[in-house]
């Protein structure tokens, strides 16, 4: 048998085996073809029943990203009028062994005929457990893009490749890029226009964040600052987004504190929301002392925070208390 008796024809979305004769109680496999990010096979068995299959290669890729198929598959006979039997669509079907897809054909075949196979969709799964995510789906080549390139970023970041400019934290230094720092923040941008002391000196001190928080800030500039990394520094990084003016970064940790106020720490928030202006804040927090009696639980620290606070402050919690005890 020649090689070609296993080659499957393929366009971008559409795959053809011919097979010229099969024997009876024969077995045949193609050779793999590509369509979208895998390698396929299809099979033959033929006892009394012809089975027809389709199935992935089997791959890592395949084992940690299989591929969710909606395809139409048909048996047309190469002879004669070209008769053709089609399986029904299949529908965002995953497949990821030689037992998936096994389509029984009772008819019997005889002579040549063709096995054609059209790709209508190919997903993967999305990582987050979302909604599978189509290969060809419109923007996909941007995103993969924009994730590459964030990547790229991300380890210009972590393997300091061709840094300009040293960070001074309180008690660490860390490299970066002048241009990313300064595409990032109107502040950076500033600094190294103008002949000022970080330009000349190709240094910037940031004495009031730790070497940890500082690094946050820059994985976060860099696009690829993890949760819980976040979360761990979203006071300094608030600070920082103010200072800096990085408005989106400020907004994060703005959303971000609204989410878990307690007792412990919303005396700090509510400061910090009078101190960065951060209405949304500053009213969540106001809201839970008040409306919902948390003050009675930390009286204490309440009054001794009463005598520190700003006066603007002061006036506005008790306008929340005034308007607490008229809704009663």
């Amino acid at each position: 048998m020649t090689e070609s008796a296993y080659r499957v024809e393929t366009t971008a979305r559409l795959a053809q085996w011919r097979i010229d004769n099969l024997a009876s109680c024969t077995y045949r496999k193609s050779d793999p073809f590509k369509i979208g990010n895998w390698n396929w096979h299809l099979s033959l068995e033929k006892n009394r029943v012809l089975y027809v299959k389709l199935y992935p290669e089997i791959s890592n890729l395949t084992r940690d990203n299989p591929p969710i198929a909606s395809f139409i598959i048909r048996v047309v006979c190469s002879a004669g009028d070209r008769k053709a039997f089609t399986h029904p669509e299949i529908k965002d079907k995953q497949l990821k062994s030689n037992e998936d897809f096994v389509w029984p054909i009772e008819v019997p075949l005889t002579g040549k005929f063709i096995i054609d196979v059209e790709f209508l969709d190919l997903k993967t799964a999305s990582p987050n457990d979302g909604e599978p995510c189509s290969i060809w789906a419109e923007g996909l080549t941007q995103k993969q893009s924009n994730a590459t390139a964030l990547a790229c970023l991300g380890r210009m970041l972590t393997q300091s490749i061709h840094t300009d400019i040293i960070i001074n934290a309180s008690n660490g230094s860390i490299g970066a890029h002048r241009a990313v720092l300064s595409a990032r923040s109107p502040v950076f941008h500033s600094m190294f226009s103008h002949n000022l002391q970080e330009k000349e000196l190709s240094t910037i001190n940031i004495s009031d964040m730790s070497i940890e928080a500082c690094q946050a800030l820059l994985c976060y500039i860099y696009g690829n600052i993890k949760h819980e990394e976040f979360l761990a520094h979203r006071l300094a990084l608030l600070r920082a987004a103010d200072k800096y003016d990085i408005s989106d970064l400020k907004e994060a940790c703005h959303e971000s504190l609204l989410e878990d106020i307690d007792t412990k720490n919303v005396l700090e928030r509510l400061q910090n929301a009078a101190l960065y202006q951060l209405p949304k804040l500053k009213s969540s927090c106001m809201r839970y002392l008040v409306r919902f009696g948390k003050i009675y639980d930390i009286r204490d620290d309440f009054n001794a925070f009463l005598l520190c606070a700003e006066r603007e402050l002061i006036t506005d919690i008790f306008h929340e208390v005034l308007n607490t005890w008229k809704g009663f």
